[in-house]
């Protein structure tokens, strides 16, 4: 056995079935061991791919995502999605192949230390220099990534080292992870407040889905009678049904749902990341916060912490629900908020202008997609209209990158949720500034016949930079380019393609697409004139 094989061992008492990457020369003895493995290579077309498709994987089954690349670029290229992961506390473990021991001293072919490149963007790394350390190293690094807040780890494997052979060793076994609760007089001061506030509100984070604490979640949220905003990551903590949801904040501006921080005199936050939606957005009067949370609240100046309520979220929130009372609060303001917020996205069923309007494609995605459907948004404009309408059921159903928010994520991560969830539409939702940037793998999920639908909003320049220079501006620069031919470019990869020529045309699309056993992908051309007009409209909106 060498080192190689030793380290493939362990993965597999880690319980790892894919790895995600490109392989590379100075990798090829892990290549050869996995091989013989019962792990599956998943072979991407890029390693920035590979490391959003294993963080999508470990959100998704809360077990850390495996990515792989060589040395030097495949080792940079890697690492944008890994810096991705560690922002959105996906757990994910990648692993690099590097230059030999004895070349590291000097300036020698495609060699960086990665180490301290990759420090910065992960909880945790290690070079195995040492052929023995190596359980221990690959043991920690999933130890590390799994615990809260989940996040990012690194392993860098020297060439010459990996083929070391070594007596069989025995991997290390995965440990259980302990569980604590905030202390009784903190949760008992916390509900004695939540009692006297008049207008408490919830703002739910990444963190209740990251701790499976949803139903517990809920439950206090249905005791304590007091209603939640949605971050863009936390979408889902209740449904969008209920009449508790104030839906989604974090567009910016004076939306309706600023309203609802405003008029709050205690903000409960939940599972929340002040990198999720910074808070000089949303408490501008500077309101006491509870935070319940795993860790404790990074500092800062209008996040004032009254209690940090820190630990197990599941826990704290079933001991939070056994001491509130049962109350009812005067939330007519909630209605009148929620009754705006829907009939706007409403308004949009039969709008037949073209191109299509964004509240009309989110609308007729929305009506077709079932409660459990899993829809991805990329980063650009789209985004951030997904994020303020397009509503959920369920928590991980809209996933949107909001920490790093790197372009291209959407394609990759989509190929990663239906082999999670074959059984599930998986809605990739893309600019097409966003899709050129990862697009080759529409290879990947042809290859794989994963069954994703693309739906690419085509307005021919980076539409998110655009809004922002008009806004500031008044005018653009240097956000146009040209676009190939969508219909031949996606059917050389092997989709069914759809192009949309008129508005009514999208919803019986998008109901063909979700049943179908084939990858598909629909060109939607779209208006982004109502950047500016939803700007106009969040300024005059009066709390």
């Amino acid at each position: 056995m060498n080192v190689a094989e030793l380290l493939v061992k362990c993965l597999e008492q880690e319980g790892v079935d894919y790895v995600f990457g490109v392989p590379g020369e100075e990798n090829i003895d892990l290549m050869d061991a996995f091989y013989d493995s019962d792990i599956e290579f998943i072979v991407t077309r890029h390693e920035t791919s590979a490391a959003f498709m294993a963080a999508t994987y470990g959100r998704l089954t809360g077990t850390p995502g495996v990515c792989l690349a060589t040395l030097g670029p495949g080792a940079t290229n890697l690492m944008t999605g890994v810096a991705n992961a560690n922002m959105d506390h996906a757990p994910l473990v990648a692993i690099t192949g590097q230059a030999g021991l004895d070349r590291q001293h000097k300036t020698s072919h495609q060699y960086y230390d990665l180490i301290n490149m990759y420090e910065p963007v992960t909880k945790w790394n290690a070079q195995i220099k040492s052929a023995k350390i190596t359980p221990e190293v690959v043991r920690k690094a999933f130890q590390v990534a799994g615990q809260e807040k989940w996040g990012a780890t690194h392993i860098d494997l020297p060439e010459d080292i990996a083929g070391i052979d070594i007596e069989e060793t025995t991997p290390l076994k995965p440990n259980e992870r302990p569980h604590t609760e905030a202390v009784a007089n903190i949760l008992e001061q916390a509900v004695s407040m939540i009692e006297k506030a008049e207008h408490p509100l919830i703002l739910a984070g990444n963190g209740i889905s990251r701790q499976q604490a949803t139903d517990e979640f809920r439950t206090f949220v249905k005791k304590a009678h007091i209603p939640v905003v949605h971050s863009f990551m936390g979408k889902g903590a209740i449904s969008w049904k209920n009449d508790l949801s104030l839906l989604t904040a974090g567009i910016g501006g004076n939306d309706y749902i600023t309203c609802g921080f405003n008029e709050a005199d205690l903000i409960i936050t939940v599972g929340f990341d002040i990198a999720e939606y910074p808070p000089k957005n949303w408490n501008r009067s500077n309101t006491p916060i509870i935070h319940i949370d795993t860790e404790e609240a990074e500092t800062d100046a209008n996040y004032p912490v009254t209690f940090n309520i820190l630990g197990d979220i599941q826990a704290n929130l079933q001991q939070l629900s056994k001491g509130i009372r049962s109350t009812k609060r005067d939330i007519t303001w909630v209605s009148n908020v929620r009754k705006q917020a829907l009939d706007e996205l409403g308004s949009f069923q039969k709008d037949t202008h073209f191109p299509v309007k964004p509240q009309k494609i989110i609308s007729d995605l929305r009506n077709v997609l079932d409660e459990e459907a899993i829809a991805i948004s990329d980063v650009g404009a789209h985004k951030m209209w997904m994020a303020r309408m397009y509503h959920t059921y369920h928590p991980n159903t809209c996933l949107i990158s909001n920490g790093l928010a790197s372009m291209g994520v959407a394609v990759p991560s989509a190929i990663a949720a239906k082999m999670v969830h074959p059984d599930r539409n998986v809605v990739a939702v893309c600019g097409d500034g966003s899709f050129q940037m990862t697009g080759a793998e529409l290879e990947t999920a042809k290859r794989l016949e994963v069954p994703i639908i693309v739906l690419m909003w085509r307005d021919n320049g980076y539409g998110l930079i655009e809004w922002h220079q008009l806004k500031k501006f008044d005018r653009a620069s240097y956000i146009t380019f040209g676009n190939p031919d969508y219909r031949q470019l996606a059917a050389s990869y092997g989709f069914e393609v759809m192009t949309i020529t008129k508005a009514e045309e999208l919803k019986p699309a998008l109901e063909k697409a979700a049943t179908s056993d084939q990858p598909v992908f629909i060109d939607c051309p779209v208006d982004y004139s109502e950047n500016m007009q939803l700007t106009e409209k969040l300024g005059d909106i009066i709390c």
